[in-house]
């Protein structure tokens, strides 16, 4: 089993630092997604903003990843690279899956933006995706287990008709993008290691309108659904402070520009 590293009160102030800069950056694209960007021309504007801010994009060159964010479109799950071929249409959605290396630690954030009007099924798929991720974080309380984490988000998702990926999972996160534990978005209450203080974690729901099944494309990065119905991808960096979660990453920025009242109506 790996070792999981808790974080000082000093070391989960410099993660706060990495991750708020996700946040940022993800507002910043969020000013830019519409109909007719390409996913290039986010990442190239993801590319600069980090790297303005004194800041590295973590997921550059991470295992050979060749872009500084993953967008992943519609039926894409995750990791989806970003190209000046893929163009964005009116009632798309786009997960940008974004990160950044600053002062020794790791920022890494999630959020699925719609492109101009989406259906109502897919507003679901993003409310109820959104929403679980808040439930994986009320989970979370020292002396509880990781599985209580997936529990909470798979139960609500399912209740709400949608499937949860089980191949993907969030994980520990520090000096080191993927530390432990795994935090997968399934599981029964009371299994996995138990929470405790200092703990720092990212919590990210990819939940499919369809089946949970999955496919690897070519490339050898993005994923996608088998039945390639939509998928929604959320994610929170937290930290166990005071026996709860604290939020290191935020919408915040995001629904600065993107008015949360419209965007979850």
């Amino acid at each position: 089993m790996r070792q999981i590293f808790l974080k000082t009160a000093e070391e989960i102030e410099l993660l706060y630092l990495a991750n708020q800069l996700v946040g940022r950056t993800l507002a910043e694209l969020a000013k830019h997604i519409k109909p007719g960007v390409t996913t290039g021309q986010l990442d190239s504007l993801a590319h600069d903003f980090i790297l303005d801010h004194g800041a590295t994009p973590a997921f550059l060159g991470y295992d050979g990843f060749p872009g500084s964010i993953c967008t992943s479109v519609n039926e894409q799950i995750v990791h989806g690279i970003p190209s000046d071929k893929v163009v964005l249409k009116e009632g798309d959605i786009i997960s940008v899956d974004c990160g950044t290396f600053m002062n020794g630690f790791t920022g890494d954030s999630a959020f699925t933006f719609p492109v101009g009007e989406v259906t109502p099924e897919i507003q679901h798929l993003l409310k109820t995706t959104l929403h679980s991720l808040e439930l994986g974080i009320d989970a979370v309380q020292s002396g509880k287990r990781i599985g209580d984490i997936g529990h909470a988000v798979q139960s609500y998702c399912e209740s709400e008709g949608l499937s949860v990926v089980r191949e993907f999972v969030g994980h520990g996160i520090g000096r080191s993008m993927h530390e432990a534990p795994n935090v997968p978005n399934y599981g029964r209450r009371g299994t996995g290691p138990v929470i405790e203080e200092g703990l720092c974690i990212c919590i990210e729901p990819m939940i499919n309108m369809g089946s949970k099944n999955i496919v690897a494309e070519d490339d050898g990065w993005t994923v996608r659904t088998k039945d390639r119905k939509p998928s929604a991808h959320y994610e929170h960096c937290i930290a166990v402070v005071n026996g709860r979660a604290k939020k290191m990453s935020t919408f915040d920025f995001i629904f600065d520009v993107l008015d949360e009242t419209t965007f979850l109506k």
